[in-house]
């Protein structure tokens, strides 16, 4: 039998403590290099690095241990019960809810204690409230769950978030701070400290009145949906713009005309049995591709290769955190943005009005046969050698659309572009959709930073040299274009998730995007690319020329501009695309993302 390695020795020693904190002999403890989750008695914490590294062995044990006092003192089926509809509000009961699970181990084991604090830092390094300038900037749920935390451990929060906390403070004290005192006195009674968690986000002002449990979401989406697509199609911008942001900001659905106009109202069951039914192949008569697909069909000039494809993943938002998770960034998400929706939203609204102008129908006049003109039949009574005029109806030739946004995922978008650069693309999707015009929404990173296993690979094989791309991709699907919006619009808060954004290698993945698009049966395929830079990668940049991922992006773009049927164009934020791209437009400030957005399509269309 093989030894053992010290990092299969660490496995096993967080399995057995795991096992023994939450009294189950049946968990299963593994590595991974995605998002830690707990799927029932399946753990899965954050893979430190071989040489076993201080700070990850911390964070590695303290999800561990968060897990595994989850599954010991967590009752699921009571906080589903329990729990709000209201996004916002049910990412601060679950926040509030996880530190009173931690908190029992906390009181309880100083190990654990220690361990829960060391991985509590870490995530606070990373966590928006880390960086927060203002009020409106600091996520609620994680500002409620420190305080909280501090009520019933008495410890302090992590120094580094102290200035972001200190902005919001004297707020939640004056408004729950009653309420936070109680919960001290009932961690051990989930149910009782549950509701005392309904009084505080009453007093919050989160939610009113009686919790409409999470189970109604799925049998109410379609009954709140009508009314309110009802009040937004008024013409009127403010009202509209009013209405948009509020249910972005409480995390509502929305029922869409482009759902309706194919076959009447579709309810959830309906929809979820269509995307069953498409499995697959449900991207209509497209090829399955990988990231890293094949250019064998590609222009000769292509000498760009990858070391290795076997780490490469596409991946859908939905597999890359839970429901809960995916829930709550949203509603971050939304928190930070409902001011910018409010404009974005008018000018999303002008674009609907020039795209449905484009599909309504006209008249031609005075014909010699049709139906009756009669307008013009005053011309006829004053004056009867007048003969009769007719008009006949023509419609304006509007091609069936299809647009894909792919936007950069790497971490230099971190924090403002990249929280605009998702809400611009969802109120987009849900404008376009409304016009008849499916939308496809893509994102692009890599799985690690400075290479992943493609790179360990390589120095396996002993440093051969260039050896092209050098870091394993991934391609990230947050809306297929035959997924009704309503159903994506929470996979856009994963973009929110700090640790998601990597290096960017644009080459392969505008490749990707063109790849899906142009096998789609629209008559016409629109890609926009949303970038703040050029592509880097230093695994591969560190071992090929400092111009091998640029060389290659221009390629792909010539190729795709001069013989694709395709139509490319990209904006730039921060940084000039128009060195790159024909259509290209380059932004400064990642506020003005949103008008861009719909300024570059409706040219586009207008065009057409």
């Amino acid at each position: 039998m093989a030894e053992q390695t010290p990092l299969d020795q660490f496995k096993a020693v967080l399995s057995g403590a795991a096992r023994a904190i939450a009294h189950e002999p049946e968990i299963e403890l593994a590595f991974t290099a995605d998002a830690p989750v707990q799927a029932g008695k399946h753990i899965k914490v954050p893979m430190p690095g071989r040489n076993l590294p201080p700070e990850q062995v911390a964070e590695a044990r303290g999800f561990a241990d968060s897990f595994a006092l989850k599954l010991r003192h967590h009752n699921a089926v009571l906080h589903a019960k329990g729990a709000p509809a209201d996004a916002l509000a049910r990412a601060v009961f679950d926040s509030v809810e996880q530190a009173r699970i931690e908190a029992l181990g906390a009181k309880s084991m100083e190990g654990v204690k220690a361990n829960l604090a060391e991985a509590l830092a870490m995530r606070m390094r990373s966590d928006p409230i880390a960086r927060a300038r203002n009020r409106e900037e600091v996520p609620l749920s994680t500002a409620v769950a420190l305080m909280v935390r501090e009520k019933l451990t008495g410890e302090l929060p992590p120094a580094n978030v102290e200035p972001g906390l200190a902005l919001v403070r004297d707020w939640i004290e004056a408004k729950a701070g009653a309420d936070i005192e109680a919960l001290s006195l009932l961690t051990d009674d989930q149910g009782a400290f549950q509701k005392l968690t309904t009084q505080l986000l009453e007093d919050l002002e989160l939610i009113d009145g009686e919790v409409i449990p999470d189970s109604a979401d799925d049998g109410g989406e379609d009954e709140e949906g009508e009314s309110e697509e009802e009040a937004e199609s008024d013409e009127g911008e403010d009202e509209s713009a009013g209405a948009d942001g509020e249910m972005e900001a409480r995390g509502e659905p929305e029922e869409s005309e482009g759902e309706e106009g194919e076959g009447g109202e579709m309810d959830e069951d309906d929809l979820s049995d269509t995307d069953a039914d498409l499995g697959d192949e449900g991207q209509e008569g497209m090829l399955p591709v990988r990231p890293n697909r094949p250019l064998s069909d590609m222009s000769p000039q292509f000498d760009y290769k990858a070391w290795t494809t076997n780490h490469d993943e596409v991946i859908e938002a939905t597999e890359l955190c839970d429901e809960d998770e995916l829930i709550r960034l949203r509603a971050y998400l939304d928190q930070q943005l409902t001011h910018l929706q409010g404009a974005v939203t008018k000018l999303a609204n002008r674009l609907q009005r020039r795209l449905m102008a484009q599909q309504n129908r006209s008249w031609d006049f005075d014909q010699e046969e049709g139906l009756l003109d009669a307008a013009r039949l005053a011309r006829v009574v004053i004056n009867p050698m007048q003969s009769l005029s007719y008009k006949a109806e023509r419609e304006t030739d509007f091609r069936d659309t299809v647009v894909t946004l792919l936007i950069d995922n790497s971490g230099s978008m971190r924090g403002r572009p990249i929280s605009i650069a998702a809400i611009s693309a969802d109120i987009m999707a849900r404008t376009l959709e409304r016009c008849g015009v499916k939308t496809e929404i893509l994102g692009f990173t890599t799985r690690a930073w400075k290479g992943g296993q493609a790179r360990e690979s390589w120095l396996a094989a002993g440093r051969p040299p260039m050896p092209g791309r050098l870091n394993d991709l991934r391609h990230i699907i947050y809306k297929k274009a035959d997924e009704p919006w309503r159903r994506a619009r929470k996979n856009l808060g994963l973009m929110m998730r700090e640790g998601l954004l990597k290096e960017n290698i644009d080459g392969e993945a505008l490749l990707w995007a063109h790849n899906r698009i142009v096998h789609r049966s629209e008559d016409r395929r629109i890609l926009m690319v949303i970038s703040d830079g050029a592509p880097v990668d230093d695994s591969t940049l560190s071992v090929n020329s400092g111009s091998y991922l640029e060389r290659h992006l221009r390629q792909v773009i010539n190729w795709i501009e001069t013989r694709s049927p395709v139509e490319l164009v990209a904006i730039g934020i921060g940084h000039d695309v128009t060195r790159y791209y024909q259509k290209a437009v380059t932004i400064m400030d990642a506020e003005q993302l949103g008008g861009t957005m719909v300024e570059q399509l409706a040219s586009l269309f207008d065009t057409d």
